[in-house]
């Protein structure tokens, strides 16, 4: 099949926003090249080998966007254009510069092309490891095995990590966790891995879905973990000693509103995805929906925090 690989290069309070777009166009697969991160990380040593060099400017995101070229390619992308538009336009984000370029690909070109950029990294005792690539466990290490497929989640973007990070903190043997929004299933994995029970992976995306139950499976705790589709909370039984929701701000406002409901007593949310000059806005609803924020942690443009019910903060 032939496929048209659309470039927009943008900043990174806009990245995410620009790599939704694209999904909700039905994009089969999107790449983020933060070279930000990708210095950091060349930086740090994080990754034993890799192809990729260190970039002088790092202020530019690229994220790449993969449309099947039928029928439909041609509105999509009127679509596309029109949104980025309207992102420059209207000022809330700065998404500059907003640029876009098309190229025609083949399908095993972009199936492959993003590998590149991910290598095997450590999280505190979570290793989190492509299947493409060899690692010996060091004691007390626990490997997570990811082939995110074309659903966001692998571990390197900072919202992941510190989700990581948390669940980590706060998770004991023996928790229930609901992960809404669980894209790569990279969240519920690590929880079972970290000893949950019993673990609901939810997301509405198809594509996610598919890349979720394969990487459960490549992880053998399918006996952890159930994915389901569900659009927020409307499919969602049963309550949970953690609900973990990397998602962005205006998604974790909406779920604050049931969240007593799908909560167990002294449970807690992680809440992760959320731009720094969104922050406010969350806390402040979390407030009105009878929660305090008890623990949080930033790690550049953006914020994950810990909130309980004010009853027992």
């Amino acid at each position: 099949m032939q496929w048209k690989e659309i470039t927009v290069l943008t900043s990174h309070a806009a990245m995410d926003v620009v790599a939704e777009l694209c999904r909700d166009l039905g994009a089969n697969g999107v790449i983020m090249e933060d070279p930000r991160l990708i210095n950091e990380y060349l930086d740090a040593g994080i990754w034993d080998a890799t192809d990729l060099i260190h970039t002088e400017n790092d202020n530019i995101v690229t994220v790449k966007a993969y449309l099947p070229s039928d029928e439909t390619l041609n509105g999509k992308i009127a679509a596309l254009e029109a949104s980025v538009q309207r992102l420059l336009s209207e000022g809330d984000i700065d998404a500059a510069p907003g640029k876009i370029f098309y190229a025609d690909v083949r399908d095993e070109d972009w199936a492959n092309s993003w590998k590149k950029y991910w290598h095997t990294q450590k999280i505190g005792d979570l290793v989190l490891k492509p299947t493409w690539e060899d690692y010996t466990p060091q004691t007390g290490e626990k490997i997570i095995e990811l082939d995110p497929g074309s659903a966001f989640g692998t571990g390197s973007h900072p919202t992941t990590k510190l989700a990581l990070v948390f669940l980590q903190k706060y998770m004991s043997p023996g928790a229930r966790v609901i992960d809404m929004g669980t894209g790569s299933g990279i969240l519920s994995v690590a929880a079972a891995k970290l000893g949950a029970t019993a673990v609901t992976a939810v997301d509405a995306d198809a594509a996610a879905l598919e890349a979720a139950r394969e990487n459960v499976l490549q992880n053998n705790v399918q006996d952890i973990v159930t994915v389901m589709q569900s659009d927020l909370w409307q499919k969602v039984t049963g309550r949970a000693d953690i609900v973990v929701a990397n998602i962005i701000a205006d998604i974790i406002i909406r779920l604050l509103g049931n969240l007593t409901e799908h909560l167990l007593s002294n449970g807690r949310l992680i809440a992760g995805g959320i731009i720094a000059s969104r922050r406010d806005d969350v806390v402040v609803a979390a407030r009105q929906a009878g929660f305090s924020v008890i623990d949080e942690k930033t790690d550049k443009d953006w914020c994950c925090l810990v909130i309980e019910k004010e009853e027992f903060c």
